[in-house]
């Protein structure tokens, strides 16, 4: 008899956990039907047919930025990866030009985010984007204010499309296409650039070259302007101006009166900021300006933009030669 009482108390308590969840599902659904002005009759429908998906947990607790830089680095700068960026521009070659003249933004940069993105569209996702959104926005507290709202802009954005809403596939955090755009983005910043009627940044390449040049636009790309500079420091004189904030909050005259040098000719009020990378020997030290930053829009991670950085690089260089031959 015992047993029994404390198996109907177990499942009393699961029931009522499950029950609290419910309703806090409900009422965030409620919330964002209000706030973005979408039929609560479709947010509704779309939660009863996506599924939690654990995977989508499991990934997002190991992220490849939680790599040192030294290995992860080597995960985008290879000789395999430059040549099809190369080919990609080759084959893109018009349309990266025209992109670059009318946003003006680089064409390496946007050739670079494609490809450490999704290698050019070799690896798009593999995650049904309406069940990742859907665990990561009801599932997953440390996040689930944004991937609830990236939930409901996806069914939006599958309207729009005329998307079945089981579909489309993605990364495990819900980003689509070749440039891996999350909902809010591919509306706000998805353009039809091949003028067709339509913006199809999961198979058109056009579109999706537009689409990433515009989102650096938009967020104040500054063309012929740094990204970053190699700097020499030891870890004391680093350690005060190292920060987790994003933000280039600091001036080349503070970091010098540091001690804190570079080859780069800079002005004393030249705003930057101090990255500290983990090489397999010591740490490298770099200089960030406000290009760097705006890489980091599109992924809030310093790998990432400073992966994105040095693959342009090695992919302008390359371009260049080729064009000399």
């Amino acid at each position: 008899m015992r047993l029994c009482c404390c198996l109907l108390l177990a499942l009393s308590q699961i029931w009522s956990f499950s029950a609290l969840a419910n309703t806090e599902q409900q009422q965030r659904i409620e919330a964002l039907s209000q706030e973005l002005d979408i039929p609560l009759e479709s947010l509704e429908k779309a939660a009863e047919q996506a599924t939690y998906q654990q995977a989508v947990i499991d990934a997002i607790t190991r992220p490849w930025e939680a790599k040192p830089w030294h290995l992860y680095r080597d995960l985008f700068l290879t000789e395999e990866r430059l040549a099809a960026g190369l080919a990609f521009w080759q084959e893109h070659q018009e349309t990266i030009e025209r992109a670059e003249k009318e946003f003006k933004v680089p064409a390496q940069i946007i050739v670079a985010i494609i490809g450490v993105e999704t290698y050019y569209g070799r690896h798009k996702g593999t995650y049904p984007v309406i069940d990742a959104l859907y665990t990561l926005g009801f599932h997953y507290p440390k996040r689930g204010q944004f991937f609830s709202k990236e939930f409901a802009y996806y069914i939006r954005l599958a309207e729009q499309q005329g998307w079945a809403l089981d579909e489309v596939k993605g990364s495990y955090a819900g980003a689509m296409g070749f440039g891996q755009f999350i909902p809010s983005s591919y509306i706000h910043y998805g353009v039809d650039f091949d003028n067709d009627g339509k913006v199809d940044m999961l198979n058109n390449p056009v579109d999706a070259i537009g689409s990433v040049a515009n989102y650096f636009a938009k967020h104040r790309w500054q063309l012929g302007k740094p990204v970053v500079h190699a700097a020499e420091s030891n870890t004391t004189q680093a350690k005060p101006w190292l920060s987790k904030k994003l933000e280039i909050n600091n001036t080349w005259q503070e970091l010098s009166q540091a001690g804190i040098k570079t080859e780069a000719s800079l002005t004393n009020n030249t705003p930057v900021k101090l990255l500290e990378l983990e090489e397999a020997e010591g740490n490298s030290y770099w200089l960030a300006e406000h290009n760097f930053y705006v890489i980091t829009r599109y992924n809030r991670s310093p790998l990432y933009a400073m992966a994105v950085y040095q693959f342009s690089e090695q992919l302008r260089k390359a371009q260049a030669q080729t064009n000399a031959n």
